[in-house]
C-alpha cells in the first residue's frame, strides 16, 4: 500500500513539474519560441548517388588521356558502388517546396526528405545552382505542409542572435546557437569563390548543410552550408535574400541565366594604384564595343571602385557582385577618372553566343562544333588548358563543371556558369573511355 501510495504521490509531482516548466514563460524564451516556429519545416535530405570508376594500377592517373598502355595490362572495366550522403533542408511553401544546399543533392540518383513528423516522401529537384551552392527540391505530402517565414538579410545586425536547426552527422532536428560575427564573407572553394556569405559562431556541421539560420523571430535570414571544412567554431550561411532570388530563377527556368556586362577588369597592381590613386578597386583592361558596359559609357582605364555602393577590392570581388546578380538586373557601378568620381547604371543582359564560344576559346582552348553524339572539338588552342590536357580535335566534350552538355547550346549557357571559376571539371570521350579532369582556367570576361 505504502508503496502505491508513494507511486502516486510520484506521479503527481512530476505531471505538476511538468505543467509548471510548460507554463512558466521565463522557460519559453524568445530562442525556443523560435525554434518551437521553424522547426516543423525542417526536413532531413538523404540522397544516394551511383558511383562508377574503372580499375587502374594508380589512385590518380597523371595522364588520363594517355594510359593505353596501362589499359593493356590492367582491368578497366568500370565498378559501381551507391554512396549515400545527408543533408537538410527547409520548406519554404505549402506545396512542399525545399530548398537545400546544391552540394546535398548533387548526382544524386534517388532523394529521400524526412519531415518533422517522421513521413518519409521522395524528393524531385526543380533546378540548382553551383555557383551560388543552392538547389530547389519539391515534395508531394498528400497536402499542405508546414513551411517557414522567410525574413530579409538586408538588416542583419552584427551580434545579433541567430539559430541553427539541421541534422549534423544524422542527428535529427538538432539546434544551435549563436551570433551574427560577420556578413559579406567570401569563401575560395576547390574550384570556385563563394561570395557574400554570412558567418556566425552557432555550430554548423556536415548534414547541417541546407538548413535554416533563423533570427530570433524565426524568420528565415539564411541557409547553413559546411563547404568550408577547415571552419572550427565558426560556421557560414548563405544570405536568405540572395537564395529567394536563385530559388525565383531555379523555379521559373529550371537554372540561373547568368548576366554578362561585357568589360575585362584587372587587379591594382603597385604601378597602377599610384597611378590612379588607389589601392581599391579594379581598372577596366577592355571594353566589348556592343556590350552593357560600353553603352552605360563604361571606357578602358576607368577603376571601378564599388558596386551598388559596395567597396570592391579586387578582381574576386567584383565578379563576385556580377556573379550574385540575374539577367535583367540593373547595376550601379562606381568609378574614378581624373575628373573625379561619378556612378554609372549599367543593365545586365544575358551572355551572346558569340561571347560565349569566345570564352570557351579563351578560357578552355577549345572550338567546338555538334554532332550526333553531342559538341565535338574541332580546334584545340596551342598552350591552352584543353591542350596541357591532352584533347585532341576529335574528341567529344560530354560535360563541362559536372554537368552533361549534349549541344552547342546548352555548352554555351554552360560557359556563363563557370566564367568566374578558377578551375572546371572537364568531361572528355575519347572511342569507348570517359575521362573527368580538372582544368584550370585562363579567368575570362565578365
Amino acid at each position: 500500500m505504502a508503496q502505491a501510495i508513494w507511486a502516486i504521490l510520484s506521479a503527481a509531482a512530476v505531471a505538476t513539474l511538468a505543467g509548471a516548466i510548460e507554463t512558466d514563460p521565463a522557460r519559453r524564451s524568445l530562442v525556443v519560441q523560435a525554434v518551437e516556429r521553424a522547426s516543423p519545416a525542417v526536413v532531413n535530405i538523404s540522397t544516394e548517388e551511383v558511383v562508377e570508376r574503372r580499375g587502374s594500377p594508380f589512385p590518380f592517373p597523371q595522364d588520363p588521356l594517355f594510359d593505353d598502355f596501362f589499359r593493356d595490362f590492367f582491368d578497366g572495366r568500370p565498378r559501381r558502388f551507391t554512396r549515400a550522403n545527408l543533408g537538410s533542408g527547409v520548406l519554404v511553401d505549402d506545396d512542399g517546396t525545399i530548398l537545400t544546399n546544391h552540394h546535398v543533392v548533387v548526382r544524386a540518383t534517388r532523394i529521400q526528405v524526412t519531415l518533422a513528423d517522421g513521413r518519409e516522401v521522395a524528393g524531385k529537384v526543380v533546378g540548382a545552382d553551383p555557383d551560388s551552392d543552392l538547389a530547389v527540391l519539391r515534395i508531394d505530402a498528400g497536402g499542405p505542409v508546414p513551411h517557414i517565414s522567410l525574413g530579409t538579410s538586408s538588416d542583419i545586425l552584427i551580434g545579433e542572435t541567430v539559430v541553427a536547426i539541421g541534422n549534423p552527422f544524422g542527428l535529427s532536428h538538432t539546434v544551435t546557437t549563436g551570433v551574427v560575427s560577420a556578413v559579406g564573407r567570401s569563401l575560395r572553394g576547390e574550384d570556385r569563390t563563394y561570395a557574400d556569405f554570412i558567418q556566425t559562431d552557432a555550430s554548423i556541421n556536415p548534414g547541417n548543410s541546407g538548413g535554416p539560420l533563423l533570427n530570433i523571430k524565426g524568420e528565415l535570414i539564411g541557409i547553413n552550408t559546411a563547404i568550408y571544412g577547415r571552419a572550427q567554431g565558426i560556421g557560414f550561411a548563405i544570405p536568405v535574400d540572395r537564395a529567394r532570388r536563385v530559388m525565383r530563377e531555379l523555379v521559373s527556368h529550371g537554372e540561373i541565366r547568368r548576366g554578362w556586362l561585357g568589360l575585362t577588369v584587372q587587379d591594382l597592381n603597385g604601378e597602377l594604384a599610384q597611378h590612379f590613386g588607389t589601392s581599391k578597386g579594379v581598372v577596366v583592361a577592355e571594353v566589348d564595343p556592343r556590350s552593357p558596359a560600353s553603352e552605360a559609357g563604361v571606357a578602358r582605364g576607368d577603376v571601378i571602385t564599388r558596386v551598388d555602393g559596395r567597396e570592391v577590392r579586387s578582381r574576386d570581388d567584383f565578379e563576385d557582385e556580377l556573379a550574385s546578380r540575374g539577367v535583367g538586373d540593373r547595376l550601379v557601378l562606381t568609378r574614378r577618372r581624373e575628373a573625379g568620381d561619378d556612378d554609372v547604371a549599367v543593365t545586365i543582359v544575358a551572355l551572346p553566343d558569340r561571347d560565349a564560344d569566345q570564352l570557351l576559346w579563351q578560357l578552355v582552348g577549345l572550338d567546338v562544333r555538334d554532332a550526333d553524339g553531342g559538341p565535338v572539338v574541332e580546334r584545340v588552342r596551342p598552350a591552352s588548358p584543353a591542350a596541357r590536357i591532352g584533347v585532341e580535335p576529335g574528341d567529344r566534350l560530354l560535360g563541362l563543371g559536372g554537368t552533361t552538355v549534349r549541344s552547342v547550346a546548352e555548352l554555351r549557357r554552360k560557359m556563363t556558369h563557370v566564367r568566374s571559376a578558377r578551375s572546371v571539371l572537364l568531361s572528355i570521350g575519347r572511342g569507348r573511355y570517359q575521362y573527368n579532369i580538372p582544368v584550370p582556367l585562363a579567368r575570362g570576361q565578365g
